[in-house]
């Protein structure tokens, strides 16, 4: 026998150039050990055929079946004037349906001799529609034959693995390129320490990757699928224990507020009551703020559960203790949003040194990119000198030129927005390590929290204060019902009446210079035949049209700075009745009069989103309307997913909805980084339990030993999930 590859031997070796640039190019396999982490997504049982009834249309599917009937037909064509074309018609069934295979010209001599009745093979292709009817053209096809040698060995075992594939490879052809890798299995080094492996009765992974492979029994998958499950959450929780580890590390300056400081002049001032809720988080932060190793936690709440006041109480306390505190979003919008309401909040507190502010007062800085020479220079030596106690910024924040005098606290404002290389670049701007908070306002289940953001600590906030009024939300389908869509303008007409403000927001902007043509469709633009609906678009008709009479402003990200805050400031103001615009206003953005939202293309937006945007309303003591216009049918999914959020304001819920319909790999934030998810086998949703032990086995580990010397290989496992790419991805979360 030939000696046994290893696992990290480049693929073109082993199978040759061109096989091996398909696997790279197509599905990101480029050496031994990742060929043998490409796992089967199901299983073809010998006896027991596909169910060709269930076929979806435009994938590319593999079916085994039989062949029930074969006919060959010529005709006439342009390229076969004389009645020589020829098209050779196979019909396949599975005992649940039936399906037609077409192959024509040249390619229908092999097909004719070996595609005889009664003959069962593997079908590969994309399904299609001709005349109505289902139908595979020119699919690739492999004869599963009981006597010949080689079919027999390549599909050995019961079970008739079905990998993710591509037009370039059908998966039988990966299953044959693994045939030759598989002895590679027993070179496969067990991340798993031993104990930990037996301790829970999970297979050793050489005989793991045997069984995922070629399995002769649903056991041998159930064990095989347990154990790689194992792997993955172990050795991610185990590189986000370690960062824990070496967090817990680093020397942080405490912060304790003084009792007779800001933050409790501050509190003193305040209008109402903190909610249980936000007492309880806040206790949480401060005992953090108060140890000298840096906080890590991450607030997480409902929107408008008031995380913004949390926030600045612990900025304010890292001031009380004479250091500054930061505070980073991530749109200019945004970022002097949140200087007009904390000013506001704290009043003469925010005017230090300057005639009627109080004595404890400190400055309230902000920084952003579009900010004239003379305004940044006075604010650059305000932070340099401690002038300033407050900072509130864009990433201009993280700009070398940025000097502070000494940098407590960084709070990231909607932290799926920032890149840890920008967090780190912040923290590097503090004498020593200063404590870190991250806000989001997207609500994450505990188990995608334990994965993404496993980092850090979490605190929830999921009572909304008193004072916030329910907010009713209904779909509107202009497609089946237009006369809904014209109640819908009504509706907006009647909050007007009663004094109140609304949003209608779109898609698009609506000045992109193809008008929108040039990106990639999706299956929805094609089944619509047009572009989203634009903000400039949508403004004009409704100014002319069902809300014509009233002050319609527009407010989109391609604006100038100083006019999207002027537009923002006016319907603030009440200047203005409807605000048309993107999702720039999606967060943050806090007009207590605004009561109706009315959401064009609500399918265009992700669950999140649509949850993010109608926080927007309902924030007053008048009770929110959300309406979510969509033209696309009632059966199709996207429907689906507006009728889940009009069901419900649990952003909790809704989180699991979103990450149950899309695969995880978006919520991993590959999608971002470009990387491939590490995650094959876990499912973050379905798997919640191995994740929160593998998590407790990982500190464990970590604690005894935090350099893993007594585990080599799982050291291993670290080095290939923390290559570069990995790296981004898991610090992105």
């Amino acid at each position: 026998m030939d000696a046994v590859p290893a696992l990290d031997e480049p693929l073109k070796k082993v199978l040759g150039p061109a096989t091996a640039k398909v696997m790279a190019e197509h599905l990101g396999l480029h050496t031994v050990g990742d060929l043998l982490h490409h796992y089967p997504r199901r299983y073809e049982e010998r006896g027991q055929l596909t169910h060709l009834a269930d076929l979806p249309m435009d994938e590319h599917v593999t079916v085994v079946a039989q062949v029930a009937d074969a006919r060959l037909h010529t005709f006439a064509s342009s390229r076969a004037p004389r009645g020589k074309g020829q098209r050779l018609e196979v019909t396949i069934t599975d005992g649940s349906g039936r399906l037609q295979l077409v192959f024509f010209g040249a390619g229908v001599h092999k097909p004719h001799k070996e595609l005889l009745p009664g003959t069962r093979a593997m079908f590969s292709g994309k399904v299609s529609v001709f005349n109505r009817r289902l139908q595979l053209a020119h699919p690739a096809y492999e004869l599963l034959r009981g006597d010949a040698e080689e079919t027999v060995e390549t599909w050995a075992g019961a079970l008739i693995p079905i990998y993710p594939a591509t037009a370039k490879l059908e998966s039988w052809k990966i299953g044959k390129a693994l045939q030759t890798v598989l002895p590679s299995a027993q070179e496969a080094a067990d991340p798993l320490p031993e104990s930990l492996r037996e301790g829970r009765g999970l297979v050793p992974l050489p005989e793991a990757l045997l069984k995922i492979h070629r399995p002769h029994t649903k056991a041998d998958v159930e064990d095989a699928r347990a154990r790689l499950k194992w792997d993955e959450a172990f050795v991610l929780q185990v590189a986000l224990a370690r960062r824990r580890y070496a967090d817990a590390q680093l020397p942080a300056v405490p912060r304790r507020p003084r009792p007779d400081g800001i933050l409790a002049a501050f509190d003193d001032r305040l209008p109402f009551t903190l909610t249980e809720g936000q007492r309880k988080v806040s206790e949480e932060i401060f005992a953090d703020l108060a140890t000298d190793h840096p906080m890590h936690r991450l607030l997480q709440g409902e929107v408008g559960s008031g995380k913004t006041l949390v926030a600045l109480r612990a900025m304010l306390a890292v001031v009380d203790a004479g250091g500054q505190a930061a505070m980073l979003a991530p749109t200019e919008v945004l970022a002097q949003q949140h200087h007009r309401s904390v000013t506001e909040m704290m009043g003469e507190l925010a005017q230090g040194g300057m005639l009627g502010g109080a004595e404890n007062a400190t400055k309230v800085v902000l920084l952003t990119g579009s900010m004239g020479a003379a305004a940044r220079r006075h604010a650059l030596l305000d932070l340099a000198t401690g002038e300033a106690g407050l900072v509130i910024g864009t990433h201009a924040l993280i700009e070398d030129k940025v000097q502070f005098h000494d940098l407590g606290l960084v709070v990231v404002d909607e932290q799926h927005r920032f890149g840890v290389e920008q967090r780190d670049a912040l923290r590097g701007k503090g004498k020593q390590p200063p404590h870190l908070l991250v806000m989001t306002a997207t609500p994450i289940p505990r188990t995608v929290a334990m994965t993404v953001f496993g980092d850090l600590e979490t605190s929830v906030l999921d009572q909304l204060p008193a004072g916030r009024s329910p907010i009713a939300s209904h779909v509107v389908p202009a497609a089946d019902k237009p006369h809904f869509l014209a109640r819908a303008w009504e509706r907006v007409r009647e909050e007007v009446e009663k004094g109140h403000q609304a949003y209608v927001v779109c898609p698009r902007i609506g000045d992109e210079e193809d008008g929108g043509r040039g990106k990639k469709k999706t299956p929805e633009d094609e089944a619509e035949k047009r572009p989203p609906l634009a903000v400039l678009d949508i403004a004009e008709q409704l100014a002319r049209g069902p809300l014509a009479g009233l002050r319609v402003e527009v407010l989109h990200g391609r604006m100038q700075p100083d006019d999207k805050d002027a537009v923002m400031r006016r319907f603030a103001a009440g200047e203005a009745d409807v605000l048309v615009a993107t999702t720039v206003i999606e967060v943050g953005v806090n007009v207590p009069n605004a009561t109706v939202m009315v959401i064009m293309d609500a399918d265009r937006f992700g669950v999140s989103q649509l949850h993010q945007l109608r926080g927007r309303v309902g924030r007053g003591s008048a009770p929110g309307l959300c309406l979510l216009v969509s033209e696309m049918p009632e059966a199709s999914a996207a429907r689906q997913r507006l009728n889940a959020v009009a069901s419900t304001l649990d952003g909790f819920e809704l989180s699991r909805i979103d990450l149950e319909q899309r695969r995880e790999g978006d919520v991993l934030g590959q999608a971002q980084s470009g990387t491939r998810s590490s995650l094959r086998m876990l499912a973050v949703i379905d798997d919640e339990e191995v994740i929160a032990e593998a998590r407790e086995e990982a500190t464990r580990i970590v604690a005894a030993d935090p350099d893993l010397e007594r585990l080599p290989a799982l050291r291993t496992a670290l080095d290939a999930l923390l290559d570069e790419e990995r790296e981004q991805y898991l610090e992105k979360g």
